[in-house]
């Protein structure tokens, strides 16, 4: 789906998407809910959190064989890393597997509010980067480390909304505003976008794209909730693009005042 007016793709290391919703693909109550969401909002970038299969049995079925890999490019993530170690390893198990030179990063040791590890992201950004992977980071709203991953040689880098699978929404735009007046590369709002209004929102300030998945996935209507979605970003896209106005602290008549009778 092409957002805005005229042509105006995602690009990312160079590969252009027409699609700015990047879906994950976690929690879908089935294999067929999943690819009709998947459908229904046009999305062409999919994460896979490689942690979470089993790959001790190669005759059990995964999620890497119930998308359609011809159709969708495939994100693996290290979602599960609690280390920068563990991160790197899952790059690489990614990398030896065919899977992709694609790698969206998570660090995150905290189980209670999977909030990212900077130092640790920043780390094994560096190192996955030296290697040759395309990194897509996953942090906090944070400009200095946004800066020092762009620095590093990051495609992206992907602040979060708020914590994933909260629902939340935007709860802090001036932080993810100043990342995206300073960003060269795409900045990708990942975890913690509830409804269609704060994708919407997400894209209005100058987000590139939005990756979600909860809200979609535990929606009661998942793919009506993955269309619902797709358009939220494509209006997002074309408000920011078409330029909002000036807000103003005082009121403004849309009609002129001159020449009213009795005036």
């Amino acid at each position: 789906m092409n957002e805005g007016t005229g042509h105006d793709p995602l690009v990312i290391a160079g590969k252009e998407f027409r699609s700015r919703l990047i879906l994950g693909s976690g929690k879908f109550s089935s294999p067929e809910v999943m690819n009709a969401a998947y459908a229904a909002a046009g999305a062409e970038m999919i994460t896979v959190a490689l942690r979470r299969l089993n790959l001790d049995n190669p005759n059990e079925k995964t999620l890497l064989d119930q998308i359609d890999w011809q159709r969708y490019h495939i994100l693996p993530n290290t979602a599960g890393a609690r280390t920068a170690e563990e991160a790197i390893h899952t790059a690489r198990l990614a990398r030896a597997m065919g899977l992709s030179d694609w790698i969206k990063l998570e660090v995150i040791p905290d189980p209670k509010y999977l909030l990212p590890d900077p130092i640790g992201t920043l780390e094994a950004a560096t190192q996955l980067v030296r290697e040759g992977f395309v990194v897509l980071p996953y942090i906090n709203d944070d400009p200095i480390l946004a800066r020092r991953l762009e620095e590093a040689g990051c495609a992206t880098v992907m602040p979060l909304a708020s914590p994933i699978g909260s629902g939340q929404g935007m709860v802090n735009f001036s932080q993810i505003r100043i990342i995206i007046e300073q960003a060269t590369v795409p900045v990708v709002v990942d975890a913690g976008l509830g409804s269609p209004s704060d994708a919407a929102l997400a894209m209005e300030i100058g987000s590139a794209a939005c990756l979600v998945n909860s809200a979609i996935a535990l929606a009661h209507d998942a793919v009506g909730m993955a269309r619902a979605m797709a358009l939220g970003v494509q209006a997002g896209r074309a408000g920011f693009r078409a330029g909002r106005m000036p807000r103003k602290a005082y009121a403004a008549a849309s009609s002129p005042l001159e020449g009213i009778v009795g005036r």
